[in-house]
């Protein structure tokens, strides 16, 4: 009777595979690995060594609560020589033998779902046999394989849009872009748990798990469940909205810094919704969620982003004699809006619809039932493909909507004021590859203005109608509100209204100009200015410049999270009675944070940053408190109070002492708060040496 053959131990080769499969910060204690790739795995058998004549080792790979072969979810297959092994499925295949140890190679097939899986050997010797658990080891998306179908073939892209950790998100209006620093994350401890178990509470796994698991198998589906699991409007999702400006029961939108945080505190309180998300912060999640899995993500910001609520590629203002909308503005432009890019292959679509597709995770409209959007072909929006899924019609109109003022006169007649200041879908913004610069990526959204391509897309999506809009507005007159200079935070300033008589003609105008605090989403605050020329006569063929002052002291205390005043001006021909509207979205500069290194940045060796700020306002700040985070340079979040009030001019010194464990480049992001300044974001890049 042939001696039966008994495992030992196995070593899941932590080490090696973590570094193989650019997953080192994820395999400090359990074993995960990125499926189509190889992983290898070392036997310690106790008496004997294996013999192939003699032994059969059967693997089985098993995912889910309900694991079955023809799902997908639970694989079973033989060892075999490398020479011998049967690429169609999951194989394993002797790599080396001495004495009594075995080393070997695991390969998932390049399509199989992700998630946690057991893994358990069966071990035949002629007639006896044994069962061996070998352990648990967790499968994710593989952008370094061709044959997955989130394969992205630049390494320099794979190390941008999977491994880097930190990033910005681009706020501010369409004329001046501010890039606020932010932290994904997704290699911080704790977060591949926390994404998994997004996973396992959204509704289509507590409905059907063994048919949700198998489909983990798409980053399609996989995205279209991370872009609903983000907000909390249908499911357990991980963040609650707000935009009214209260936020005192949970943390204002603006103070996060980055997605760590927020997953753990959703863990933390039993994955109750973490108050409050707006749309950079939904996005932001979201693309820490997507890397972690292996979906290459990056997060996208869109300026003068329309929201059509009706699909009708139109979004109409009603205004009263004096510029200012009327009715609830469910439908209205957004200064930005955030979204997420994943890059996939798209089997359900016609060819040339993979690559880029849009997934937009904040809770506007719903798709197919649920607050989720996407995943949508950036290529068929530019395309003008609105029958794509999914949701391609509200993508399209948030970079390409129709805007239509219209005036409503006392009388109740309406008249079309013509607007040139808002167009939409302007300044697409991305990080750039491998640097801290700003891509513009907006010629992957739509052709360029007035090129023949525009106008084939937009008679496709019968929008035909902007074109000829554009075509017969006059250009008599013409009117832009103008700034001289940057605008800081907490200073008086000048604005223009210029004004240009392109005709013959003398006209005699009023001209109305109003400033309000607005929040980035359109939501109008407290007027801070105004101005009323009744009778303002433009000479032929003349320019005029009109100043415009807005103070401190009357917006200071109305200012949004997100630093914006809308300065409009609205211009009436006396004598024709015709309408000419510009608006412009000033954004405020906040004070600089300084950030300071102390010491030789080196892994494992303590280090100290030196974070500075000055008082830019004529009146002392209360309540002042730092918060300090960065991937691989602490383990947890720092918050510093101030004990006293911040003097005008004064500055501000504080030190955070750090904890490089990994070496690399790496960023320190700090966020500053008081009662009269929302949220100021710094960042300092810091190299770390090896120890």
């Amino acid at each position: 009777m042939d001696e039966e053959l008994i495992l030992e131990r196995c070593d899941l080769e932590l080490e090696a595979n973590g570094r193989d499969h650019h997953t080192a910060d994820l395999c400090q204690e359990r074993l995960v690995v990125r499926r189509g790739q190889p992983f290898p795995l070392t036997l310690h058998f106790e008496d004997r060594s294996y013999e192939p004549t003699v032994d059969t080792l059967t693997f089985t790979a098993e995912n889910g609560p309900d694991p079955r072969e023809e799902a997908g979810t639970r694989a079973r297959f033989e060892l075999k020589d490398a020479n011998t092994m049967d690429e169609a499925g999951w194989t394993a295949c002797v790599v080396d033998q001495e004495d009594n140890v075995l080393s070997l190679q695991i390969k998932a097939v390049a399509n199989a779902p992700i998630g946690l899986y057991r893994l358990d050997l069966d071990i035949s010797s002629g007639t006896q046999g044994s069962g061996f658990h070998l352990g648990y080891f967790i499968l994710l998306f593989n952008p370094w394989c061709p044959e997955d179908a989130v394969y992205l073939e630049s390494e320099e892209q794979r190390q941008e849009y999977v491994l880097n950790q930190q990033g910005f998100i681009y706020q501010g209006s369409s004329r001046f872009i501010n890039s606020v620093p932010w932290n994904f994350g997704q290699f911080e401890n704790g977060i591949l748990d926390i994404c998994l178990a997004l996973l396992d509470v959204n509704p289509k796994f507590l409905e059907n798990a063994g048919q949700d698991c198998s489909s983990r198998s798409s980053p399609v589906y996989v995205a279209r469940v991370v872009s609903a699991m983000v907000n909390c409007n249908d499911d357990q999702g991980v963040l609650l909205g707000r935009w009214d400006n209260d936020y005192k029961d949970g943390v204002s939108p603006t103070s996060w810094l980055g997605s760590v945080d927020i997953l753990r505190r959703w863990k933390t309180s039993g994955y109750n919704p973490v108050k409050y998300g707006q749309c950079w912060v939904f996005a932001s999640v979201a693309c820490t969620v997507l890397r972690c899995l292996g979906v290459p993500t990056r997060v996208v910001t869109n300026y003068n982003s329309a929201h059509d609520q009706n699909s009708n590629l139109l979004i109409e203002y009603y205004r009263n004699e004096s510029g200012e909308v009327q009715g609830n503005g469910s439908e209205m432009i957004w200064n930005y809006h955030c979204w997420v890019e994943s890059w996939m292959t798209r089997p359900d679509l016609e060819q040339g619809y993979e690559g880029w597709q849009a997934l937009d995770p904040t809770p506007q409209e719903k798709s197919e039932g649920i607050y989720c959007c996407g995943p949508v072909s950036v290529r068929a929006i530019k395309e003008g493909d609105l029958k794509t899924k999914y949701d391609a019609p509200f993508v399209f109109a948030e970079v390409n909507a129709e805007v239509v003022d219209w005036i409503l006169q006392e009388d109740g007649t309406m008249h079309k004021s013509i607007n040139r200041s808002t167009v939409v879908g302007q300044n697409i913004s991305t990080k750039g590859l491998g640097s801290d610069e700003r891509e513009d990526i907006t010629l992957n959204y739509k052709y360029p203005e007035g090129s023949p391509e525009e106008r084939r897309v937009l008679t496709k999506a019968n929008l035909l109608n902007k074109l000829e809009d554009k075509e017969k507005e006059e250009t008599g007159v013409d009117m832009r509100i103008r700034v001289s200079q940057r605008m800081n935070m907490g200073s008086d300033f000048d604005v223009f209204a210029h004004i240009a008589n392109n005709t013959s003609k003398s006209h005699t105008c009023r001209l109305r100009l109003r400033a309000r605090t607005i929040s980035y989403n359109g939501i109008m605050g407290p007027e801070c200015a105004t101005k009323d020329l009744l009778n303002l006569t433009l000479d032929p063929f003349s320019e005029k410049d009109i100043a415009f002052r807005i103070l401190y002291k009357n917006y200071g205390n109305w200012l949004m999270g997100s630093n914006l005043i809308k300065v409009r001006g609205l211009l009436v021909d006396l004598h024709t009675n015709s309408y000419l509207l510009a608006e412009r979205d000033l954004y405020l500069e906040n004070p600089e944070i300084k950030i300071r290194v102390l010491g030789e940045p080196k892994q494992n060796r303590k280090l100290v940053a030196e974070v500075s700020l000055r008082n830019p306002l004529t009146v002392p700040l209360l309540d002042c408190t730092f918060t300090v985070e960065g991937a691989g340079l602490m383990q947890r979040q720092k918050i510093i109070l101030l004990s006293k009030p911040l003097q005008p001019g004064e500055d501000i010194k504080v030190r955070i002492d750090l904890l490089p464990l990994q070496s690399g480049r790496r960023k320190l992001v700090v966020n500053f708060e008081c009662d009269k300044l929302k949220s100021v974001k710094g960042y300092r890049n810091i190299i770390i040496g090896p120890r």
